[in-house]
Formats: C-alpha cells, structure tokens, sequence
C-alpha cells in the first residue's frame, strides 16, 4: 500500500473512533425520561418532595383514627458497626476519650460524646430521598421532576432534592404491612434466581391483592406507606448480638446475596395507587434481582425518578407480626440534612 493510500485508510480509522467515542451518552444512555417526559411532575415544575404531597391535612386526621390501642413499635434497626450492609458501607462510632470532656465547675461535670464515620443516610434503616436515584440520560444525569445532577450537584452537597426538603413536613399517615411470607406460608421468601420473570423471590400484584384480602384490611390508598414483609430480614434479626462472630458473617453474606422483594410490575402497580412512600424488611425493598437482570433496582427508578415515591429499607417488622398488626398509624420524618441523599432513622408504628 502506498504511503499517501495508507495515511488516508488511517485517518478514516481516527475519524470513525473518534466520532464513535464522542456520542457515549447517545449510544448507551437511557432516554426514557426524555422520551416519556416524566416532567413535570403531578405537583409542578419546582417540586422538591415528591409523593409526600399526597398525605394531606385530612389524610393525617384519617390516619390517627387507626390508632385502638394506644401501642407503639419502633420500626429502626439498632446502628452498630458489625450490622449487614450493603455493599463496602460502614458504620463506625467512637467516643474519643472516657470521659470525652470534664470536669467543669465546682461539681465537676463531665461528658461523653460520639464520633461516627458512615454514609449517614443510606445504612441501616435508611430513608432514600429524592436526590438518591437517577438516570443517565444524552443530556446528562436525570434526577426526579427534571433535575440534572450536573446542575445542583456539589461534592459538599444537593443544591436540589436535598433530604432536608421532605425533612420540613415529616410522614404522618396511614402505615400498612403487607406479610407477603405469610400469605406465601412460608418463613422466608428466597432471593429470586437470575433471569425468571416467575421466580417466587419475585412479590407480584397477585401477591399483594392476597395479602391485602388475608389481613382483612382496606385496599392501598393514595398516602399510604406500605411496607413488605419477606422473612429476608430475619438474617438479621433481634438476637443479633447473640449470634458467634462466625454467624453473622455468615448471616451477612446471605442478606447480602439478593433479596426477595415486588418486582418491576407490582412496583408500577404502587406508583399507580398514589403511596406516600414503599419500604421493606429487606435492603433495597425491590426483588434482587428483578424480572430483568439487566435493569438493576429498576423500581428505584418507577418509584423515585420517575414519580417522586421514597423508599424506606431495613426495617423491623416483628413486633407488628407478633400482635397480628397489619394497619397503623406511620410516624417518620428525615433528618435535616441540609443537600443529604438519604437519613437515618427509626419510625413509629401507632395502633
């Protein structure tokens, strides 16, 4: 080949890659929200809070007539340093000296406080707000209502969809536990296997309408929290700290796996009911993995992005269980963590 011949067949190599390598997004991004125009939202273009809008005065006043008996269960995990987590998150709590201050005064006052290194909102029981979640689209990272990340995101912080915004109204409505094991009478449902859309890890409508229909309780209702029981969670369960070091490794490991949990139809099915927010048992609520193994936590997306619906992961159910409680008055609110994608937490069921 001649040496002009060669320099042209190189240069057309070079062009191509190039213009290949310039349209990355275009080839590999996710358009649906464009496409589908998932904003703006039922609430407006400027909402920040998503389906907390649903719960309103007179949903809260509804609600507290759920309460009978004057009973209350917690529904946090305890936050502790060798807890199941997702992922490399960690929870690490120091108290930097004992006593950390004092004596003060002539009645010689002394203190103790904490230092903790984690991702503050999102392990344990742990609250998704809206700045959690987005998609990867040809114009850059969508978040819920039409927010892009390379718009309001700061390494110090959310300038938009911060946790702080839901964190000034705070969820107090109707709660319910949807027993999905025990409707399915089994103790745990399993985690799905990879590729069966009919896997029994895998919470249907079906499942749902069931269990509603066992409990004897009303339908879903637009402001609800609904909560999943799957068993998942008895890995970690309230004899934790009794377990060997060698179980809860163990026990790690498997909660760790997957997770049973609603897969992307009943997930759609919620977000068409309205609910204020969805949790679990479980660490990311959704069936890992899905109907679809290749559209991972494809029910944060519906939920979040798409209709402005928080999630709310790890939580313990057992004292509902135990006194067959199935509906109750929801008490949770974020902490105010000003630009934060998530927060702690331990909410209150009140029946």
């Amino acid at each position: 080949m001649k040496v002009n011949q060669f320099l042209r067949v190189f240069t057309l190599i070079v062009v191509t890659i190039v213009i290949i390598c310039s349209f990355p997004l275009v080839n590999w991004a996710n358009e649906m929200p464009l496409i589908e125009r998932w904003s703006p939202s039922s609430f407006g273009q400027g909402d920040q809070i998503g389906s907390i809008n649903w719960i309103t005065s007179q949903k809260v006043l509804e609600s507290m007539k759920l309460v009978k008996l004057g009973k209350v269960a917690t529904l946090g995990k305890v936050y502790q340093s060798d807890a199941p987590a997702f992922g490399e998150r960690t929870w690490k709590l120091i108290i930097p000296g004992l006593p950390s201050g004092g004596p003060l005064g002539d009645n010689d006052i002394v203190y103790n406080e904490e230092y903790v290194l984690t991702e503050l909102g999102q392990i344990g029981t742990q609250f998704d707000g809206l700045g959690h979640i987005g998609v990867q689209t040809s114009q850059g990272n969508y978040f819920y209502n039409g927010h892009f990340l390379e718009d309001f995101g700061t390494p110090y912080g959310l300038n938009k969809l911060g946790v702080e915004k839901i964190g000034e109204y705070g969820y107090v409505t109707r709660g319910i536990l949807l027993d999905i094991a025990g409707y399915r009478g089994v103790e745990r449902l399993p985690i799905p296997q990879e590729g069966n859309p009919n896997d029994p890890g895998i919470i249907t409508i079906a499942d749902i309408e069931g269990a509603i229909k066992k409990q004897k309780i009303a339908p879903i209702q637009q402001g609800d929290v609904v909560i999943f029981h799957t068993g998942h969670g008895n890995y970690w369960g309230k004899d934790w700290d009794s377990l060997s070091e060698e179980q809860k490794a163990k026990n790690r490991r498997l909660f760790n796996a997957g997770e049973p949990g609603p897969g992307i139809t009943a997930c759609r099915y919620l977000s068409q009911q309205k609910v204020a927010m969805v949790g679990s048992d479980t660490w990311g609520t959704e069936a890992v993995p899905g109907e679809d193994p290749n559209r991972p936590f494809d029910c944060h997306i519906e939920w979040m992005v798409k209709h402005g619906i928080t999630n709310i992961e790890n939580l313990d159910v057992i004292r509902l269980l135990e006194d067959k409680v199935y509906e109750f008055l929801f008490v949770f609110t974020p902490l105010k963590i000003k630009g934060g994608t998530g927060s702690p937490g331990n909410p209150v069921a009140i029946y």
